[in-house]
């Protein structure tokens, strides 16, 4: 499942800019400006200097916050340069004076009272360059990642409708090949009918209901990916169709139908339609934190006359997007062509 972080880049840097910047920088720069005196065996003397730093710096949590990300957003520039010289040339001496007198106030009578008495003047250009420079790289840094996060949230939803088309296409063609399949069974009085009934029952109920979840147990997909090959067995009894899978811990999630455009595509464009020595084998095996999902298939080219090859590139698109979504940079996904056989290949580090 794709997790919301907690500590995202924009929050980090905003942290490391008050600590750093307002909390010390600041405080060692107003207590250099105003030469008080010096307190034997305290390294941090004077906290209501410190203080004084930060509360002067609050009234800009608006601006970077708020106002420059959402003026940034709908591309009003000269507004952006319209609130920013307004804020640090009006708005942060005036702000500056009212806390300056206010710690005048709460300090009469102490040595600090020196330092607000007179803290305006310490208010100087190189200070408000440094409070520009570091506060509007935050607003750009948030403005950055509200647009990665918007643009993550359009591909997760066009993928989620991919998804969806996929299972509408999947539906009506896997429901009516089926039922021709069991109708057949039902005419030679196979034994078997009622189970494979079953097994597209519960087939069906997993692509209608489990998949509109954004995960689903690694067992589940598993077990649908087997009930797959097994009415594919049944069309066609005499080809090799097989997918071999070692146990399989219950715990791990990955997204729906991950591997069905492969598996589609082997079925789509395999010989064993029309050879019956000819198949498709797949193998699904989890070793540690590493899956591997291998399906191979013998090719139908050259395509007998009159039967068209349809390409099956929508599909390996959906695939890669998704991967690219769920696990970048944590997956590998090949497809080759070996004597005369299709080799698809998906290995993902969970």
């Amino acid at each position: 499942m794709i997790k919301k972080p907690v500590f995202t880049f924009p929050l980090v840097f905003e942290a490391l800019i008050w600590l750093l910047y307002v909390a010390l920088y600041k405080y060692s720069f107003y207590l250099q400006k105003a030469a008080l005196p010096r307190i034997l065996n305290n390294d941090f003397p004077y906290l209501q200097v410190c203080i004084y730093g930060i509360c002067s710096t609050l009234i800009l949590i608006p601006y970077y916050r708020w106002a420059i990300p959402a003026l940034m957003q709908r591309k009003r520039y000269l507004l952006v340069v319209v609130v920013t010289l307004v804020c640090f040339i009006l708005v942060i001496p005036y702000n500056n004076y009212a806390i300056s007198w206010l710690g005048a106030k709460l300090t009469e009578g102490q040595t600090v009272h020196q330092f607000f008495k007179h803290s305006t003047q310490y208010w100087e250009l190189d200070l408000l360059l440094t409070d520009f420079i570091a506060f509007f790289c935050i607003a750009l840094a948030r403005f950055s990642y509200q647009n990665e996060v918007q643009r993550h949230k359009v591909e997760t939803d066009h993928l989620q409708l991919q998804l969806t088309m996929l299972k509408t296409q999947l539906q009506p063609h896997f429901l009516f090949n089926t039922l021709n399949s069991l109708y057949g069974m039902s005419l030679t009085g196979s034994k078997e009918t009622p189970r494979f009934i079953l097994l597209l029952s519960q087939m069906m109920q997993y692509i209608l209901y489990d998949c509109d979840q954004e995960e689903v147990t690694l067992e589940d997909e598993t077990n649908f990916l087997k009930g797959y090959f097994e009415l594919e067995q049944k069309k066609f009894p005499k080809a090799a169709i097989s997918l071999e899978t070692e146990t399989i811990n219950g715990a791990i999630k990955i997204p729906p139908l991950l591997f069905l455009p492969l598996v589609e595509n082997s079925f789509k464009h395999g010989r064993h339609k029309l050879e019956d020595k000819a198949g498709v084998e797949a193998t699904l095996i989890l070793s540690g934190n590493k899956l591997t999902f291998t399906i191979i298939n013998d090719k139908l080219d050259p395509a007998p006359p009159g039967l068209k090859k349809k390409p099956g590139g929508i599909g390996l698109v959906n695939i890669r997007k998704r991967l690219d979504l769920y696990y970048p940079e944590k997956y590998q996904l090949t497809i080759n062509e070996i004597n005369n056989q299709y080799i698809a290949e998906v290995i993902i580090n969970l």
